[in-house]
């Protein structure tokens, strides 16, 4: 709990007893998460206070949104460090087919595209769709 509570506090984040369950429950899963998944997770806990903890851990770079192409916006943590900047903290995303999971591919980062003069990238988001190596036997 103290290394989710340093974490937020490193991010500008106060860490309370919500926002560091959010934060736990995020660290424990391998795959990106909806809003959905928390509400179902935290049953008795107020949706728009659950809204609210995404949208400043995204404010403050704790989180960032994922659109995978499924309608459903999904969640994952930001590895420590990132400012989910264009130019250096893109990472590829992956989107199975077949278990509807979208997971971050951290270590394959989307490079530096040099765009037309007078064009202003202002995000950046590439999924890769196909059959994740859990689906595939891999």
């Amino acid at each position: 709990m103290k290394e989710i509570e340093q974490r937020l506090n490193e991010n500008g984040v106060r860490p309370t007893a919500m926002r560091i369950l959010i934060y736990k429950y995020l660290a424990e899963k391998e795959v990106a998460i909806s809003l959905t998944d928390i509400e179902t997770a935290f049953a008795k806990a107020e949706r728009t206070t659950l809204y609210r903890t995404l949208r400043t851990f995204e404010d403050k770079g704790v989180v960032h949104q994922i659109d995978d192409g499924t309608g459903i916006q999904k969640y994952a943590l930001c590895e420590p460090g990132c400012n989910c900047e264009l130019e250096q903290d893109l990472h590829l995303h992956f989107h199975c087919n077949n278990c509807d999971e979208t997971v971050c591919l951290t270590e394959h980062k989307i490079p530096h595209i040099n765009l037309p003069d007078g064009y202003i990238a202002e995000d950046a988001n590439l999924v890769l769709k196909g059959i994740c190596e859990k689906c595939s036997g891999q």
